[in-house]
């Protein structure tokens, strides 16, 4: 028999990849108590913990004597969206590869809680960079909070990229950028293979599912190779 923690986070995470795949689409009514119960061989007060910690991510809202829904997410977009590097280059007809320069699980330092606006707990630190057709395209530093994102303990980041592993298996609800120009220091200039005193924009982002932080990161362009291009409508 398994553990009633362990339970909790099967129907939690099962609830989840529905949503995240979209075969539960907002506003569609997710099972009832019961039925979850009889599916899992657990108690009302386990199903209860996993939906609580589901309306509390903000995935799904409980409507009183309508039964539970999927959430329709609230995301604040204007003109970017959240970038897959590797999608990127190759949309550009160029090949892609991906270098894995550091890879550590820790506890949170002072810097890792400031940069995740979190408490304390585990964080895995990457940093890794990005090529285009053997040229430097992107450096990387990024921070995945695992008390929000477990699995992420166990993947293989030297042969996917975080970001694209996060978009494909990490609901999210909220995400923030920023984007700064900044002079290039010694990290960047080898990484980047640019000149001294070289420019480079700085993008930044977190994101988040209701209140739980899942990353940060911060992925640093040579500034004289990239460019953002945004389309929209009002």
């Amino acid at each position: 028999m398994k553990p009633t923690g362990a339970i909790h986070a099967q129907i939690r995470h099962d609830i989840e990849a529905r949503i995240m795949s979209g075969e539960w689409e907002p506003g569609q009514r997710i099972p009832y108590e019961h039925q979850l119960m009889a599916t899992y061989g657990c108690s009302r007060m386990t199903v209860n913990r996993a939906l609580r910690s589901l309306v509390q991510a903000g995935l799904i809202e409980s409507r009183k004597r309508a039964g539970t829904f999927v959430s329709h997410p609230r995301i604040h977009r204007a003109a970017l969206e959240i970038p897959d590097i590797c999608d990127e280059v190759t949309g550009q007809g160029e090949s892609y590869r991906l270098y894995l320069d550091r890879r550590e699980i820790r506890a949170a330092t002072e810097e890792d809680r400031r940069l995740l606006q979190i408490d304390g707990g585990d964080v895995l630190a990457l940093e890794c960079r990005h090529h285009a057709s053997g040229r430097p395209y992107a450096l990387e530093r990024r921070l995945i909070n695992l008390s929000a994102v477990p699995d992420a303990a166990d993947v293989d980041f030297a042969s996917e990229p975080p970001g694209s592993w996060l978009l494909a298996h990490v609901p999210w609800t909220e995400a923030e950028h920023r984007i700064t120009a900044v002079n290039a220091g010694a990290k960047e200039l080898v990484a980047l293979g640019i000149s001294a005193g070289a420019a480079c924009m700085s993008l930044e982002r977190w994101t988040w599912r209701g209140e739980e932080r899942i990353t940060y990161a911060r992925q640093d362009y040579p500034g004289d190779r990239y460019a953002l291009v945004a389309r929209f409508r009002p």
